[in-house]
């Protein structure tokens, strides 16, 4: 069952309310809005309350509109042509996706499958009253342009990262991005990132047994660890230095 069509759904455990500004503030295109701005998007939102491993959308369906990451995480997810899932990107607290659906009258289906890798909370707003929202309101299509264009950049690092770098490189530089979205308060120790080894290697767009082998590195040397399937980033300043030493 598509997810959008069930939003109403009092039974599924999904629900519309009246969302404070507070807790829209959260999510990066809504931070710097006005308050008439935001009391805009506070009719608009509906909520859903969601458990690790629900799926979101799948790239089988078309995107009805677009997501807000609240808490939890989310994963985007592909298939290859051998019906293996490839990670594509990551979505932390404050992440928005699927907003390649908006001004498009294409009723192409999404290009991934979303779905939960911690229990959280997500927010969603229709496309076409997102879309005149966007169009009545400069502000908030000034904002969801910064957004895009600051993905585009991100996805654009990432890519050269997987083109260019050995590895060694592209696995700590991939742990430090992750590291910086479920970095919570800035710390520098325990960073938890809830993916499993396999998870990451498709991430970095390499194979497990290339990952293994740096894991097995930065364990020894006390910068990481593995448990219950997640990463834990046990050294965050030393990990942020080791390309510089390296090359």
């Amino acid at each position: 069952m598509n997810r959008v069509d069930c939003l109403k759904d009092p039974h599924l455990g999904v629900y519309q309310e009246v969302i404070q500004t507070d807790l829209l503030r959260k999510i990066v295109i809504f931070k710097d809005l006005s308050q008439k701005s935001l009391s805009i998007i506070e009719k608009r939102i509906q909520t859903l309350e969601l458990k690790k491993g629900e799926q979101i959308i799948s790239e089988a369906e078309v995107a009805k509109g677009v997501y807000f990451v609240h808490s939890g995480a989310v994963k985007l997810t592909k298939q290859d042509e051998n019906g293996n899932e490839i990670i594509v990107c990551v979505k932390q607290k404050g992440d928005v996706f699927a907003e390649a659906c908006l001004f498009t009258k294409r009723t192409e289906c999404y290009p991934a499958t979303a779905t939960m890798l911690q229990d959280g909370k997500i927010f969603f707003l229709d496309k076409l009253k997102l879309e005149r929202d966007l169009f009545n309101h400069p502000e908030l299509s000034m904002q969801m342009i910064s957004y895009m264009s600051d993905a585009l950049r991100e996805m654009t690092s990432q890519l050269r990262d997987i083109a260019l770098l050995d590895v060694y490189a592209k696995t700590v530089k991939t742990l430090e991005r992750l590291g910086n979205k479920f970095n919570n308060g800035l710390n520098r120790w325990d960073i938890e990132i809830p993916l499993t080894i396999q998870e990451f290697a498709t991430v970095v767009g390499t194979t497990r047994e290339s990952v293994s082998r740096v894991f097995s590195k930065l364990k020894k040397d006390g910068i990481i660890d593995m448990k219950s399937r997640k990463i834990i980033i046990r050294d965050w300043c030393t990990l942020c230095t080791l390309l510089h030493r390296e090359y």
